[in-house]
């Protein structure tokens, strides 16, 4: 509590520095923030590492931090709620917000310290850091420390198109950075009008910010209008926008900035050619488009002003036909990662990645989320992943080797590289680089034995691993007897990192004054042990406090022993008390000026030892790339074994090519779910027979999650993962594209009906006869008439035109007469059985979840509504109106009720009364009606009749039913 109290003493301090008028005035000069995109400005005192919050961004902090008001001091006018609002965070709350703020909630960041020369009361502020959810750059140290990996990259994006006045396509340039790992790429490509190849790149690259153009102020000539467009898309996406002039997007000065970024092989060849040839030596020069935008993202980033980045950048073309393609709604119809949509989610299966991450490392986190969101089309490189994975499927005990004695020691590679080129690395970063040449002689050998074991994938394992790995370790070894000769393991058991005391004259003297003075601390140890009979490390504790520096603690039931004359009471906390004695406090202030001194001492040999080991960073990255792939192919072949029902290795064949067939699928996510019992279904679709399936059935029945199980697997499958199948046997598909469940987006201006219009339209712009198609439930968002209208006509679109594979849920029964039209269109629908009425009780339905061929007879919708618990009045009022509603559209009893006998019956019995009341008369004449009594006559003879059938006539239930829909 005394320290809390401290903590709270000096928030409360930092948050009164700020009452002088001086500084509200200098907030309200402030800039104002873009009402486009959300900022959040923090301030940070460094002399009690605090930061605050002021005005709106206090309020924020306040409900989203703390979820609650009192936290709010206002500045000015005597601390009434008509001041200025201010909130205190320690750093590490402002770090979490932080974190949140930039990877969550897609805001930009302002970080403003004091300016130099201000006493402690500073009333003025400079901006010294900035930062984006695509350009985490500035503070990147600042979120994820050494001690914290960085999960996700984030990729900002320049995009730069081209309309063609000749056609309705256009050209797209981008340009993408990873300034985490260091990558450029760039890709150019021709799009239509509603940008679909630009969608599936943004999925692709797992963009977070995108750079474009501003429109005109009239916002109304055709380039606006395609400007809104690709702001959608961004919007759909989930991706921050940040708008630039045109005038930016500029490649006058390109050639001669690129080459000072890209790696020193690069820069050597393109200084020995002219700026006239510079597309020669780097060929993406050549690319208008692209290298326009290229230009203003290195701007952006300001690339060119950190040495670090010089000659330390990798250039890379992006071929976007090299992978599946996937839209925005893909990645939310099969749940591939978490989104904004279902952040929060309860548990980690409930998305694809989530399943799938049984990586020990961040960087095989981070190549997995790579690769679900860039599904393989290359049949070879496919069969590859699919061989590894089976490596590693057959023997388990390899596996369970690598994971838990490796892949789980293996720090974050690439951000330890990113620390020594930054100049910001330390001894411990050197021995954690140390820790993994320690571990590769065995993972090597581990390596080697499952080589052993398969012969079969002997070779693969040997050029995808073996062949890397030795060669990492031939390299390294010079790296392992620099650090053994210079820095002092013995040490690290302390968590002290230090140079060797023998490597300088100097540090052996401090270190002999320190090891004299640890053998005095250790006698006071034993001192105190004895004079208060309390058992040394068990219930005396001898502890390097951050507070207090070397003291000793007792738990509170021991505290009592020790008597406050004769020793110094330091602080009381849960885990004891906290003492000293006048000995060990001398002690320990020589400790820390010798530690001190020992630190100066070897401050320029620690930097040397840094920068040697900075040498190996192009070793180190290549290295970090081998382990991530290897911890994502474990990762694969651990859930392929330990799911409810292994996964089976699918045989996928070329694209074009080939059938769909899965043998008891299911959906990865929700077979693993608590209290489900998942039922397996099959799944056949065959080119130009059934390659467009239409499924029908009630609500919970189990179509959703049939069809989206079908493009989840196939996703798997071209990722080179095993498959929650018996069987299964798929082409390799250019993309998968959906239609699921749009939500209202009303924020954006979107509604339901608009939303999967969008998605449709750009399924029917983006689709091949290779595409996976998935589509639920279309045309719920208008009337039954224009949904069932559209519905048809989309589907039968996609069925004559494209001739795709795709799976198409829907509730009107009506389009199942497509079949009737195209005879490679099936009819299936999930199995509902359900029980007859008896005494008195209604229909009783059971979901059976199977899906079988044909179509389902009929709505389930108010018997879903009984299962769902709704009140019995409701639904007898929701029965009586479908009631009134099937009688107003015709007879509400249809044929399908009778059995034909019945029927032929009551038709014959209809034309034996009309033959008897129309035979001839008894003269042999027909009868002829001329008059008023004619027609009587023949009126009371037709009556005659119907009285002498009228027994038939009741007991026929069908020509009751008829009779009675006439009267």
């Amino acid at each position: 509590m005394q320290q809390y109290g401290k903590e709270r003493d000096a928030e409360q301090d930092a948050a009164e520095q700020t009452t002088d008028p001086g500084f509200i005035t200098f907030f309200g000069n402030l800039p104002k923030k873009s009402p486009e995109t959300g900022t959040l400005r923090l301030f940070y005192r460094p002399t009690e590492d605090y930061y605050q919050s002021y005005g709106e961004d206090a309020l924020f902090v306040a409900t989203h931090v703390f979820r609650t008001q009192s936290v709010i001091k206002y500045l000015g006018h005597g601390g009434r709620a008509a001041g200025l609002p201010c909130v205190s965070l320690k750093a590490s709350v402002a770090q979490t917000l932080l974190r949140d703020a930039l990877t969550a909630k897609q805001l930009r960041v302002e970080i403003w310290v004091p300016e130099s020369g201000q006493g402690k009361k500073c009333t003025k502020f400079r901006l010294d850091k900035e930062a984006s959810p695509g350009n985490l750059q500035a503070v990147e140290e600042l979120l994820f420390g050494r001690g914290s990996d960085l999960l996700t990259t984030p990729i900002v994006m320049a995009i730069k198109f081209q309309s063609s006045a000749a056609s309705k396509t256009k050209t797209v340039g981008v340009a993408f950075a990873d300034p985490t790992l260091r990558e450029l790429g760039v890709a150019e490509f021709p799009d239509n009008d509603l940008f679909s190849n630009t969608e599936s790149l943004i999925i692709q690259l797992s963009v977070k910010e995108a750079i474009i153009t501003t429109g005109t102020a009239s916002g109304t000539t055709d380039r606006d209008v395609e400007l809104n467009k690709l702001k959608s898309v961004l919007e759909r996406c989930e991706v921050m926008i940040t708008e630039k002039k045109p005038s930016e997007f500029s490649s006058k000065n390109i050639a001669d900035d690129l080459p000072r970024l890209l790696s020193a092989k690069a820069t050597e060849a393109f200084a020995t050619s002219s700026s006239a040839d510079a597309s020669a030596i780097i060929p993406q020069l050549s690319l208008s488009a692209a290298s326009s935008s290229l230009a203003v993202l290195i701007s952006y980033l300001g690339l060119l002003g950190d040495p670090a980045n010089h000659n330390a950048f990798s250039l890379r073309t992006h071929d976007l036909d090299q992978y599946m393609k996937l839209d925005a709604s893909a990645l939310r119809a099969l749940n591939l990662v978490e989104t904004q949509g279902n952040a929060g989610s309860v548990t980690r299966n409930t998305t694809l990645l989530g399943l799938l991450n049984k990586c020990k490392t961040a960087q095989g986190t981070r190549l997995l989320g790579t690769w679900l969101k860039q599904p393989l089309v290359n049949l070879h490189e496919i069969h590859k992943r699919q061989n590894l994975v089976e490596t590693f499927v057959d023997d388990s005990n390899s596996r369970r080797t690598l994971q838990d004695e490796y892949m789980k020691m293996m720090p974050d590679l690439h951000r330890l590289s990113k620390r020594f080129q930054k100049g910001v690395a330390t001894l411990e970063d050197v021995i954690r680089v140390y820790q993994v040449v320690l571990l590769l002689p065995g993972m090597i050998q581990a390596l080697e034995n499952v080589q052993n074991e398969n012969e079969k994938h002997s070779t693969l394992i040997e050029q995808t691993y073996l062949d890397a790995l030795r060669g990492f370790n031939e390299n390294l070894e010079k790296y392992s007897d620099m650090v053994e000769h210079t820095i002092d393991l013995d040490e690290l058991d302390r968590h002290n990192y230090v140079i060797k005391p023998e490597y300088d004259e100097n540090l052996g003297a401090i270190a002999e004054s320190l090891s004299e003075t640890r053998d005095g601390l250790d006698k006071e140890h034993k001192s105190v042990g004895r004079e208060l009979s309390l058992e040394l490390d068990k219930k005396l504790h001898l502890e390097n406090s951050s507070t207090y520096g070397y003291c000793f603690r007792v738990t509170k039931n021991d505290a009592k022993q020790v008597n406050a004359k004769k020793y110094v009471e330091l602080g009381m906390v849960k885990a004891g008390m906290y003492f000293t004695t006048q000995t060990l406090r001398s002690l320990a202030e020589d400790y820390k000026d010798y530690t001190e001194k020992y630190e100066k001492a070897q401050r320029s040999l620690v930097k040397e030892v840094v920068n040697i080991a900075s040498t190996y960073i192009p070793v180190l990255e290549s290295l970090d790339n081998v382990i991530a792939h290897l911890d994502v192919i474990l990762s694969f072949a651990h859930v392929s074994v330990n799911a409810p029902e292994p996964y089976v290795k699918p045989k996928i064949t070329q694209r074009g090519t080939g059938d769909l067939v899965l043998r008891d699928a299911r959906h990865p996510c929700l077979e693993v779910q608590d209290d489900v019992s998942f039922i397996p279904n099959d799944v056949e679709m065959v080119k130009d027979k059934s390659e467009f399936q239409i499924i029908t059935g009630p609500n919970m029945g189990g179509k959703s999650t049939y069809i989206r199980q079908v493009g989840v697997i196939a996703l798997m499958a071209q990722t080179g993962c095993f498959v929650p199948c018996s069987e299964a046997r798929l082409p390799v598909f250019d993309s998968v594209l959906c239609r699921v469940g749009a939500g209202d987006s009303q924020l954006k201006g979107v509604s339901t009906f608009m939303a999967e219009m969008l998605e449709t339209a750009t399924i029917l712009r983006s689709a091949t006869k290779d595409s996976l198609i998935i589509i639920d439930e279309l045309g719920r968002g208008t009337s039954t008439y224009d949904g069932f209208g559209l519905a048809w006509a989309i589907s039968e679109h996609i069925a004559s035109e494209i001739h795709a594979f795709c799976l198409f849920a829907t509730h009107f029964h009506e389009l199942t007469a497509l079949d009737q039209q195209l005879p490679h269109v099936k009819n299936l629908h999930v199995v509902a059985h359900v029980e007859d009425a008896q005494n008195g009780m209604e229909q009783q339905i059971t979901l059976l979840y199977k899906v079988e061929p044909g179509i389902s007879d009929q709505s389930f919708g108010i018997h879903v509504a009984r299962l769902a618990n709704f009140p019995e009045n409701v639904v007898k009022l929701a029965r009586r109106k479908a009631d009134e509603l099937e009688d107003f559209g015709g007879d509400k009893r249809g044929d399908e009720e009778f059995p034909p006998d019945i029927m032929d019956e009551g038709i014959t019995i209809v034309d034996e009364l009309l033959a008897t009341w129309t035979q001839p008369t008894q003269d042999g004449e027909d009868i002829v009606m001329t008059d008023d009594s004619d027609l009587e006559s023949q009126l009371a003879e037709l009556k005659r009749c119907v009285a002498q059938f009228q027994p038939r006539i009741e007991a026929n239930p069908w020509l009751v039913s008829v009779l009675g829909s006439l009267s």
